[in-house]
């Protein structure tokens, strides 16, 4: 396809869906109060574009979208807006009369037309892919200028201009100047060739086993592309961690390539997981030891194959060694061996390899302590386009966990934080539970590392370490349904993630205002209640499924509901609940302490010391960290069993007030997204129910205490729940 008819197709075709069905997302563009749109046509009302690509082509067709969905009118295109070109620009920050209608003026820093405009040579700070917003006058003409080093840049700053417009800031006396926290900012999609998402709960796979060509499926994914490039997401991995070597074959390269082609214009870059075993499995070779000549021959030219489809290919994302997925181990070989192999492969091309530190494997040792033990001794030995990808906490996307301690130990080699965003293990697309604080949790805590203030966040952003890659993954939670997430609410996830990537300072309270201003209302009747649900949601969520530092309490196969009994036989212990809890007559948690299997020792002090001891352990990981008896004081004066209690009984009592509040909201947003999300809430408060009642009655059996009488009798019968068989499928 080429170039003119691709550009045609992308910005010529009308939005697959409209309605208040949650296909728009946060790109509504919904009509704007009359003083608003008054306001917005005011500030532009003509649009200036300073050179050709498809990056300015694309936020072009944007910005006129967004004006004529807020305002009603698009803006006038100028070719020739200046008698006798550009000259007579005033200081940054000074517009004219808010009265006369505005220019908008978009280009590139590099551009002749732009160049008289940057005396201060202020997109020096903006890096490749920073934008600057400033007002100006020219000629007596009130202008807004968006301009950065590269027309990706601009792009960005085109859709930041239409979210100050979206969430009613103001436009005059701007002087905005932003760039990226990490250079690359990725969705991880875990999807099947056969169309299936592992962990994914919107529906089956956006990209694999689709019955429509890929012309009529070009508008969805110029739309994922838009809602990407809107919060700086600027890469994907279309495919499974747990890669099929079938994603090397030719037919499937060139599906990458098409989608690659659809996605370019927003600055979404497409990377690929990988199966470490390819060169045996479809290669014909006898194995695939990375230290043999003919194996790194295999990889070279299969680079030089994808590279030859997708010039601007980003990657290889790589589980290796880990849950039966193989790996360099395989043939007695390191990580960093099997790494560095494929980085050789791809640096010709500029690509990398990220390589993921889940490596849990059935052994007697702690899991808190497997992916330290076995990258630590490797801290500098990989190649300079090798990344290493870690989960955020220590064990696998727990509604709390204390963070990797990885992150700050690693100091030679850099590190990506994965988050998730699809909601593995907090109730998939049933429940509301808003993660941008759990994000924040990570990225804000403290690692000590180098004093204090070494955050996980100046860990990996190359604020304290300067490597050449820094980079943040989200494991996606996109799926065929017309809402993309499953949950209108999920959507808020996939946002927060792309804005903290961006911008790890900004608040989880300015993320969600700006979400629900920009996707449901902008009254603030509707978004003051709405966001209290949202800032309290994870930790609710937390204390009716695992409080006080409890973890894997789910379901052994499925992930979703209470399974604290399970203990199947002929499997692994550390999958199973029972590993984690260690509920017993005397007491219950997992004893990480010195005293135990010794995790806290890598930590860097203050929090060893602090994690140590329970009396110093946050409340909120004690059980965590330490196994305690059941009538154990805890700070409050409260038992170690009375408290579980209250926040088992706090988590329901939080999801019914949830409740409570969605249904006064009855009128401030369309009908039709109103009552999902009613029903919604209704499933997770009969599930919070569920959740309590499981594991309070299952540890009373140990405890041998009763639930305080002040508390309300559980519904369920132990027995009961024992014995239900949970079903996937309403789920996906």
């Amino acid at each position: 396809m080429n170039i003119q008819a691709l550009l045609a197709l992308i910005f010529m075709v009308p939005l697959l869906a409209s309605g208040e069905d949650g296909y728009r997302l946060w790109l509504r563009y919904e009509r704007l109060s009359a003083e608003r749109a008054a306001e917005c046509k005011t500030a532009v009302s003509s649009l200036w574009i300073r050179g050709e690509s498809p990056q300015l082509a694309a936020a072009a067709a944007e910005f006129r979208l967004a004006m004529a969905g807020l305002t009603g009118s698009e803006p006038v295109t100028v070719t020739r807006p200046f008698k006798g070109g550009i000259a007579g620009a005033h200081p940054r920050g000074i517009s004219a009369p808010h009265s006369t209608p505005g220019l908008l003026v978009m280009g590139a820093a590099g551009h002749p037309d732009i160049k008289p405009l940057l005396a201060d040579g202020a997109t020096a700070l903006c890096g490749d892919e920073g934008f600057l917003i400033r007002s100006l006058t020219l000629q007596s003409q009130p202008v807004i200028l968006v301009t950065a080093n590269s027309d990706a840049g601009v792009l960005y700053g085109v859709f930041a201009l239409i979210r100050l417009m979206q969430t009613g800031e103001s436009l005059t006396h701007l002087d905005i100047l932003e760039k990226p926290a990490y250079g690359l900012r990725l969705l991880n999609h875990w999807d099947n060739l056969n169309g299936t998402v592992e962990r994914g709960y919107a529906g089956h796979s956006i990209w694999w086993n689709r019955s429509e060509s890929l012309e009529e499926l070009a508008v969805q994914y110029r739309d994922y592309a838009r809602a990407n490039a809107s919060v700086g997401i600027n890469g994907t991995v279309l495919n499974n961690v747990n890669a099929s070597p079938e994603v090397l074959k030719p037919e499937n390269i060139a599906r990458f390539a098409a989608v690659a082609d659809l996605l370019r214009p927003y600055n979404v870059r497409v990377y690929m997981s990988v199966n470490f075993s390819s060169p045996a499995v479809i290669g014909g070779l006898p194995d695939s030891d990375p230290l043999k000549p003919e194996v790194a021959a295999w990889w070279r030219e299969k680079a030089r194959e994808i590279y030859a489809a997708i010039p601007d290919f980003g990657g290889f994302l790589v589980k290796a060694n880990s849950e039966g997925q193989p790996g360099p181990q395989n043939y007695g070989r390191t990580h960093a061996d099997g790494a560095n192999m494929l980085a050789q492969a791809l640096k010709p091309y500029n690509g990398v390899v990220m390589w993921r530190a889940f490596v849990y494997n059935p052994t007697s040792e702690d899991r808190h302590r497997q992916a330290y033990n076995e990258f630590m001794p490797l801290d500098g030995q990989f190649a300079e386009n090798v990344i290493v990808q870690v989960k955020n906490g220590a064990i696998d996307f727990q509604p709390r966990e204390p963070f990797s301690p990885l992150f700050g130990a690693m100091q030679k080699t850099p590190l990506m934080v994965e988050f998730q965003i699809t909601q593995e293990y907090l109730g998939f697309s049933d429940h509301l539970v808003y993660l941008a604080p759990l994000q924040k949790e990570c990225l804000d805590s403290d690692t000590w590392s180098k004093g204090p203030g070494s955050t996980v966040a100046r860990m990996t952003d190359g604020s304290l370490f300067p490597h050449p890659l820094t980079a943040i993954a989200g494991v996606a939670n996109i799926g065929r349904d017309t809402n993309w997430c499953g949950h209108h609410f999920a959507q808020a996830n996939w946002y927060a993630f792309g804005r903290l990537a961006w911008n790890h300072q900004l608040t989880s309270q300015q993320i969600g205002r700006e979400w629900l201003r920009m996707t449901f209302s902008g009254s603030e009747a509707f978004t003051a209640p709405a966001l209290n649900i949202m800032m309290r949601s994870r930790e609710a969520a937390v204390k009716y499924m695992t409080p006080l530092g409890l973890h894997h309490l789910m379901g052994w196969s499925h992930h979703y509901g209470p399974e604290p009994w399970t203990d199947l036989k002929n499997a692994r212990p550390d999958w199973l609940p029972k590993y984690y809890h260690n509920a017993s007559a005397h007491g219950i948690g997992f004893d990480r302490s010195p005293s135990g299997s010794n995790a806290v020792e890598q930590y860097f002090p203050p929090l060893r010391q602090m994690y140590s001891q329970p009396g110093t352990c946050p409340e909120n990981l004690l059980l965590w960290f330490h196994h305690l008896p059941w009538d154990y004081t805890l700070a409050s004066g409260e038992s170690l069993w009375n408290t579980l209690c209250h926040n088992y009984y706090e988590g329901v009592e939080e999801v019914r007030r949830f409740q409570m509040s969605w249904d006064r909201l009855k009128g401030y947003i369309d009908a039709e997204r109103f009552a999902h999300i009613q029903k919604k809430l209704k499933t997770q408060t009969r599930e919070a129910i569920w959740w309590r009642d499981a594991c309070l009655l299952y540890f009373q059996t140990f405890s041998k205490q009763e639930i305080p009488a002040s508390l309300e009798r559980p519904v369920h019968d132990l027995e009961e729940l024992m014995k239900q068989k949970f079903d996937l499928t309403h789920h996906n």
